[in-house]
């Protein structure tokens, strides 16, 4: 006798209305720290030096859940554009 197994949140939302709703992602390339007398002293053209580097891995977030990991890639060199080449991806099995 076969039991089946129950469908996960995710899955059961396939094929119906809500899976076309836009979701904002957002990525973290890195922090920077300053003092309040270097924050009020920012303006046009100030640089902020982050934690990170380049080739450092970027954070994947849907609101404050960490949904996955990735590398910075340029799409397009003509533009400048970039995307993030996934490399870790979190079990979504119990839902955002």
């Amino acid at each position: 006798m076969e039991t089946e197994t129950p469908e996960s949140p995710l899955s059961q939302l396939r094929g119906k209305s809500l899976m076309g709703v836009q979701i904002e992602i957002t990525i973290s390339v890195g922090k920077a720290r300053l003092s309040l007398s270097d924050l009020v002293k920012l303006e046009s053209d100030s640089v902020l030096q982050l934690d990170s580097k380049i080739a450092d891995p970027v954070d994947v977030y849907v609101g404050d859940r960490l949904i996955a990991r990735g590398e910075l890639e340029e799409l397009d060199e003509d533009n400048g554009n970039l995307g993030v080449r996934l490399t870790e991806v979190a079990d979504l099995s119990e839902g955002l």
